[in-house]
């Protein structure tokens, strides 16, 4: 049997789903990369976002050399200049809900590329402005007891509706994956059996995204 042509180096159970959209084989794997959001870095916050994801690309690369292309990301949270990641513990949490509560923010995914040939991983970022809910503290804590905060930069999921983007932004890319983007890049790549997410991203929504369509200008199977 053929191995996959992408390796996704992610624990997260939203971006394989978004990624199954683009009709590639893929695999995944975990990476145990460090998040270093103390690095000076944090003051470029898309440039951060690269390294973070081209450090996870990379240790990804060590335990997988095998693999055709390495996809790799992170997301990162910024409110005010302040970069947000994970929250280590519930307070942390409540800490970075009530700072977001009603608020609008960035939200910047950082995307690697490491192909089998290339020496190191090709990084790109996509920042989407982010508009949170007012939460109260019934809600946060409703919103804590689901167990997904902890997981989450920002401490939330933008797909259980504590905030919102406008169409002609990336919503997945709050979700953690910026899939019109991935898939531009893909396509001049290459990709075997690559299609458009636009008509499921949409259909997931009930909305008609206005950037996808601009953004997937590669060819792609409709």
């Amino acid at each position: 049997m053929d191995r996959p042509f992408l390796l996704l180096a992610s624990a997260s159970p939203r971006r394989r789903r978004l990624l199954a959209w683009l009709g590639v084989t893929y695999d995944v794997t975990a990476t145990e990369a460090d998040e270093d959001l103390g690095s000076p870095l944090r003051s470029l916050p898309p440039v951060l976002a690269r390294s973070l994801a081209a450090d996870k690309a990379r240790a990804a690369r060590v335990h997988r050399p095998d693999a055709d292309l390495i996809v790799a990301c992170d997301t990162i949270v910024v409110l005010d200049r302040q970069v947000l990641g994970k929250p280590v513990d519930e307070s942390d949490a409540w800490r970075m809900l009530r700072a977001l509560s009603g608020r609008t923010h960035d939200v910047v995914t950082g995307v690697a590329l490491f192909g089998e040939s290339d020496t190191e991983p090709r990084t790109f970022a996509v920042t989407t402005p982010v508009e949170m809910r007012a939460l109260d503290d019934t809600a946060i804590a409703e919103w804590l007891r689901s167990g997904e905060a902890m997981g989450c930069a920002g401490a939330y999921n933008i797909e259980r509706m504590l905030a919102s983007v406008d169409e002609g932004e990336c919503y997945q890319n709050v979700a953690g994956l910026p899939l019109c983007h991935l898939c531009a890049q893909l396509g001049r790549l290459g990709a075997p059996e690559l299609r458009s997410p636009i008509a499921e991203c949409d259909a997931s929504r009930g909305v008609s995204c206005t950037l996808g369509p601009q953004v997937c200008a590669s060819p792609v199977s409709p």
